[in-house]
Formats: C-alpha cells, structure tokens, sequence
C-alpha cells in the first residue's frame, strides 16, 4: 500500500480520531488506527468498540491496501512535520514508513485483520438539522451523569414525541441530583424505532457534538439493532446504546407554581459566581433567601469566611429559604441564550425548576440540599 497525502489533510484525518481511540490499551489493537487506501481516497477507521468513526479524504493512491498503526503517534508525527505532500507505505510486517521532505519514520503496526469489523446501519436513516442536535446537546450535556455504577444514567435519553399533530424530538439528562430536558420540533417524521426511546453515551454525544461543527445544515442519524449512527457526506460516527431502562423522567419534573420569579440571566449567573468563591469546598451550597422583588444569595465557609449579594427580581410570592448546590445552577443558566429566566420553587423542601423566559419547551430541576 502506498499513497501521498497533503499533510493538513492527514492531520485533520487522525486529529478527528483522537477522541475515540482506546486510552487503556486493554486491546493493543484498539490503540490503532486502521488505514485503508482504494480508489484515490483514504479511509480512516478509530472504535474503542463502544464508538467507532469512518471518515474519507482524498489522496494519492499510488497502490491499495491497509494496514492498522499507532494512533497517536501516528498524529504525534504528522503535526510535527513541515507542510508539505507525505508519503505513506506499509513494508512487511505491518511496518510503514512515512516520508516528508527529509524527514523519514517508520512505526510498527499490527495486522489489519484483528481490527474490529465496523458494523453496517442501512438505510432507515433520518435527516435532521445540526443547529437543532447542537442546541439540544449543550442544553443537556451537562446533567450526565458520570457515575459509571449509575450505568443507566450516564448518557442522554433520546426518543420522538409526537403530540398535537406535531414530530418533536426530545433529549432528557439528569444524574440524580439534577435534571434537564429539552424539547424541539422537527418538520419530517422519525422512524418508529425512535418512538420507544434509547440511551446514548456521554462519549458518543461528545463526538457527535464534534461531527456536528464541521457538518453541512443537516445530518443522517439511523438506528439498527442497539446502534446508532450518525453520518455526513465523507464521515460516519456509530455508537453502542447503553443498556438499560431509563428513569421515568416526568414523575420527577415538578408542577409549576405560582411562587415564579423572573430574573435577569446575566445577573444571576455572576452573583452565583462570586457568592460560590466562599461556598463549601465539596458540596458549593449556596443559600437562597427569596422575598418579595429580592433575592438574596449566601454562602459561608469556616475555613475562607462568608459572602452575601442580593439581586433585584419580578417576585410576589411567599417568602421561601432553600439551599442550591450553586455549580448545578450556574451549568443551567450558562446553556441558556435568553435574558430572562423563571425560577419556580414551591416551597423550602422541594426542587427548584428553571426555564428559559418565552421556551416552554426547555427546562432543568435541581433537588435542594441541607445547609
């Protein structure tokens, strides 16, 4: 196999794969790359046979082949060398030599055949706008938990709420202390795999986050057996779902109640900022003393001392006193892109709920905490 390849290419290539590429080398021959050369392009191939990723570049194809070699040091080499056209062949063995102007090196690789088979999705896919996955990922990526005994938990409800005549999308997170869901409408129909739900891990959502800022408009996304796909013109990210029940979201969602108060989102986010400086270490509880217009915020440390700020807000309901974990709040209000939130709270015992002002269709819970 031989091929030459323009270097940023190449480097674009194995940087895509970084991610995905088995840390623990449990099996040496995940901790590889599997190169393919056919038909004037490269196939890159990275799985850590929970997420896989196949993508196409073109290059040079002087003789086909492939051959599996070092991830990184295979992307550790490449950034270093000058810009400039480079030439990959594999020798006997399952060595290759890469050669760049004068500069020439040769890696030890592992055969082609112990690489793992990348499974086939068909062609039940279904096109949806990436603006839309980008929005519904950060808005809950952040309530994942990462709690690998909570196996469950640990990635994003995904499933198609069809309700009044309308196809939405809805993703839900939440690692127990806090939740969030978001929901948003599509203007063509899912398939009926998607109406069950299914659970995606936090690994694989962070690659298709990935996949997704150098996508077009729209993106494929299929399902086959228990994997997930999702696929651009030259690149296809597919994923294992996990296993497991997810829990049942809504009884945990709490009504909403009259005690509402409107807040400006800016202000908010740097009160909680600075009050958290002073905040338990661990827990970063913070005190909310609501009353009418006024919120005030405390936190007090033994150790650093304490702090206190209060914010103007839209308020007439009963006064109420609760604690927050301050990170938890501070995660939400910096996914939301409105000026205003609502913060509703029930009373001193219950969770507090937070919505965008003028987006019924996004919300986070967050359970309240002992101070």
């Amino acid at each position: 196999m031989q091929f030459h390849i323009n270097k940023e290419t190449f480097l674009k290539a194995l940087t895509k794969v970084q991610g995905i590429i088995e840390k623990r080398h449990t099996i040496p021959i995940l901790a590889n790359v599997l190169i393919e050369a056919a038909q004037g392009e490269i196939i890159i191939t990275a799985t850590d046979l929970e997420v896989g990723i196949k993508s196409r570049y073109p290059s040079d194809v002087v003789s086909e082949g492939k051959v599996t070699v070092s991830a990184k040091k295979l992307f550790e080499i490449i950034k270093e060398l000058p810009d400039k056209n480079i030439q990959f062949s594999s020798k006997n063995n399952f060595w290759v030599e890469i050669t760049c102007g004068k500069s020439i090196f040769n890696l030890v690789g592992l055969s082609p055949e112990e690489f793992p088979k990348f499974p086939s999705i068909g062609s039940n896919s279904n096109e949806i706008p990436c603006r839309i996955v980008g929005e519904m990922i950060d808005k809950t990526i952040f309530s994942v938990s990462n709690d690998e005994t909570k196996f469950n938990l640990t990635g994003i409800f995904i499933k198609a709420n069809i309700a009044d005549g309308k196809n939405n999308l809805v993703f839900v997170s939440t690692d127990g202390h806090r939740l969030s869901l978001i929901e948003r409408g599509l203007e063509k129909n899912l398939n009926e795999k998607f109406t069950t739900g299914f659970i995606l891990p936090k690994k694989g959502i962070m690659e298709i986050r990935k996949l997704i800022e150098t996508a077009a408009e729209q993106i494929n996304i299929g399902i086959s057996d228990n994997n997930f796909a999702v696929s651009t013109d030259a690149t296809t990210l597919i994923m294992r779902m996990v296993d497991g029940d997810f829990p049942d979201y809504q009884r945990v969602i709490p009504e909403l109640t009259s005690n509402s108060a409107m807040i400006n989102r800016d202000l908010f986010l740097h009160a909680l900022r600075r009050i958290s400086v002073l905040s338990s270490e661990k827990s970063k509880g913070i005190k909310f003393n609501l009353t009418q217009n006024s919120l005030v915020l405390s936190s007090s440390n033994p150790d650093l001392g304490d702090a206190k700020e209060e914010i103007e807000v839209d308020y007439a309901g009963t006064e109420i006193s609760i604690g927050f974990n301050a990170k938890y709040i501070i995660d939400i209000l910096q996914a939301i892109d409105k000026e205003n939130i609502l913060l509703f709270m029930k009373d001193n015992i219950s969770p507090g709920l937070i919505r965008p002002e003028g987006d019924e269709d996004y919300l986070a819970v967050i359970m309240p905490m002992r101070l």
